[in-house]
């Protein structure tokens, strides 16, 4: 089943990662398993970003699900780009969409994926509302890497 990324989405984070000799499997290519590290890469380093850090002793994101769809095997050696967007915030989760591409090669995906992150508790892990800065993107246009004019979100 191939799940489709909404066209309707915001930039928000981009990140390069190299692509190393031990993420290949025996075909050749990447694992299937790294193209999840990748996104959750992106992930993180966004929250540390516009937060500060990931989680607290207190409250923390969790994965409520996660999908990718490949298109074409990256291969070593290279750099790829993590492109993440978003979609409106809800109020203890957001959508996260992803694109991976090759340095080399921009604007050619290799895959595309995505997670629905879940703002929660470290104490009895029941969602809390979202922190204020993913909050702030509700009704935003975040500014993007790059000259590109955000897209206004629909919504909710």
């Amino acid at each position: 089943m191939r799940l489709d990324i909404p066209e309707h989405k915001i930039l928000v984070h981009e990140v390069r990662l190299p692509i190393l000799w031990g993420d290949m499997d025996v075909l050749g290519h990447v694992n299937n398993t790294v193209y999840f590290r990748y996104m959750e890469q992106a992930r993180v380093s966004w929250i540390q970003a516009i937060s500060g850090t990931v989680q607290s002793d207190t409250e923390g994101p969790v994965i409520a699900n996660t999908f990718c769809n490949f298109y074409r095997p990256l291969v070593y050696p290279g750099d790829v780009v993590v492109k993440l967007y978003v979609g409106s915030p809800g109020r203890t989760s957001i959508d996260t969409y992803v694109t991976i591409e090759r340095e080399d090669e921009p604007g050619a995906p290799y895959a595309a994926g995505g997670a629905t992150l879940v703002w929660v508790s470290m104490k009895d892990g029941r969602p809390l509302p979202l922190p204020a800065p993913i909050r702030a993107l509700e009704g935003q246009a975040p500014a993007l890497p790059g000259n590109e004019p955000p897209p206004a979100l629909p919504p909710r």
